[in-house]
């Protein structure tokens, strides 16, 4: 293998740090690197916000465990604080999608604006060619087609080509995935043979700067925060499909397409939310066959494995992470726009969400869904 210059993004987990260890014991030059994206004492005993606010990817432990990371194996280490950014890339766009009645993807922004757009910035900067990540994932180059492919990992049970769709061919071009071709339990192990502090670290399931996952809590401390909380206050009605008004709520960013508890009314029949109006701050309601629909349209497109889509594909069609790709054509509706009509109705297909194309374990590509 030809030793080059590689900058490992180090979020202070297993899996960033096994790849730095496996790169620099195949002999490449290892430079980690750590994002700091937000202050987890800053919205700390805020507007019912805990006291004592911990992350991951950000928070000042994960950081110290990536330091010790670097130095068992050796490798110059730094964090890049990019915290105004992520606050308007990520933080910002995450409040207003709630606000606005869809349910966002702030992993996917983050990957979109930051780790694989400033980081390989900053590794141009320090004379690094590629970086790597600890993503579960797969990246080659396709001869006939001339394009840069992502695809799927082994271990499907960790695959994150779903937050991963954004990425360009420039992006893809440069970016590597060693753990693609690996089992969590494979990395484990690795992490213990390089005897890295972090391997029986617990993997994180959260949003890295709302804590608890508990994203209303947050939105609250936030907005008050910006001397903006009167917009949260806007409350409105809930309806049936019909029209008929069933009783009142306190604002639609309590709600997410196909939520059943927390509705506030009480009925002989289980409710499940079916649709935000965010223009008229209504919140339909319905029963759960209610909730299936078998087409969507996604707007802000990004193809990877192909440049266009000219003739309708057949597809499978991911519209959530843990959602199982399902069967459907997709076709252009206009510029930056993709219809998707699959061949059996899917629950709860929610705005804010991405689509996610794959053909097998090839990323056709994907868009931000809109109906």
């Amino acid at each position: 293998m030809v030793s080059e210059t590689i900058a490992v993004a180090m979020s202070g987990g297993v899996d960033s740090s096994t790849v730095a260890a496996m790169l620099r014991a195949d002999g490449h030059n290892i430079i980690g690197l750590t994002m700091q994206l937000w202050n987890q004492r800053r919205l700390a005993g805020h507007e019912g916000m805990p006291e004592q606010v911990t992350g991951r990817c950000c928070s000042i432990d994960d950081i110290y465990d990536a330091r010790r990371v670097a130095e068992t194996i050796g490798i110059p280490y730094y964090v890049v604080n990019h915290e105004e950014r992520f606050e308007r890339d990520v933080v910002r766009p995450f409040v207003e999608e709630y606000l606005a009645g869809r349910t966002p993807i702030p992993c996917s922004l983050c990957n979109n604006h930051l780790k694989f757009d400033q980081l390989l910035i900053v590794a141009r900067q320090i004379g690094a060619g590629k970086i790597a990540t600890g993503h579960y994932a797969q990246v080659a180059f396709d001869e006939r087609s001339g394009r840069w492919l992502l695809k799927r990992p082994i271990d499907r049970s960790k695959d994150q080509t779903y937050f991963l769709f954004g990425l360009t061919q420039e992006q893809l071009s440069r970016t590597l995935f060693p753990l693609g071709g690996m089992n969590k339990p494979e990395v484990r192990e690795l992490a213990r043979k390089y005897n890295l502090v972090i391997a029986e670290k617990p993997d994180s399931q959260e949003i890295c700067f709302v804590p608890g996952g508990d994203y209303k809590r947050f939105l609250d401390a936030y907005l008050a925060e910006q001397g903006d909380a009167r917009r949260i206050d806007v409350g409105g009605e809930m309806v049936t499909s019909d029209g008929e008004v069933i009783g009142e709520h306190a604002g639609v960013h309590n709600f997410t397409v196909g939520q059943r508890k927390g509705l506030g009314v009480a009925t002989g029949t289980p409710l499940y939310v079916i649709q935000i109006k965010n223009d008229s701050r209504q919140v339909v309601v319905g029963r759960d066959e209610d909730l299936y629909s078998r087409t969507l349209r996604t707007r802000r497109v990004n193809l990877i494995s192909t440049a266009a889509i000219g003739e309708p594909m057949r597809v499978a069609v991911k519209i959530r992470h843990k959602h199982q790709p399902a069967p459907a054509i997709i076709e252009s509706a206009g510029p930056d726009q993709i219809t998707v009509t699959f061949d059996e109705p899917q629950r709860a297909i929610t705005p804010g969400q991405a689509a996610v194309f794959y053909d097998g374990d090839v990323v056709v590509g994907g868009g931000w869904i809109e109906v």
